[in-house]
């Protein structure tokens, strides 16, 4: 799969993973939110809690469920993340780390969410 292929793809399935999000009732605030080296692919909000939303994309699943691919260093990465937008933003209220799965497979599409995914420990 050439670069361009894999970028396409993964926009594609955060797309889909908002619009699922959106149907649920969530409220999209950011999308691909950056500062510096880190990003948090969706921040929502849904029933007063902040939620920090990985999406992972693939084809197939021949080579494990698109999840597996959040790792505890990527747990580690994004956990830092949410606390850099956490000082940015203020926020104080109650939030949580999802993962969305999406395999998109020619007719196949197939979103799994994964709320609570993990707990991370924030640094001191």
């Amino acid at each position: 799969m050439k670069k361009a292929d894999h970028l396409a793809l993964g926009e594609k399935g955060e797309q889909l993973a908002s619009d699922f999000l959106l149907k649920k009732g969530y409220v999209i605030i950011e999308r691909n939110w950056r500062n510096v080296h880190e990003e948090i692919d969706i921040i929502a909000s849904h029933d007063q809690t902040l939620v920090i939303t990985e999406v992972k994309t693939r084809s197939t699943s021949v080579f494990g469920e698109p999840e597996m691919a959040v790792t505890p260093l990527k747990q580690k990465k994004l956990a830092r993340a949410a606390e850099s937008y956490l000082e940015k933003t203020g926020h104080k209220g109650e939030m949580r780390f999802d993962v969305i799965s999406v395999i998109l497979n020619g007719n196949e599409t197939r979103i799994t969410h994964i709320e609570d995914a993990f707990y991370p420990f924030f640094s001191e």
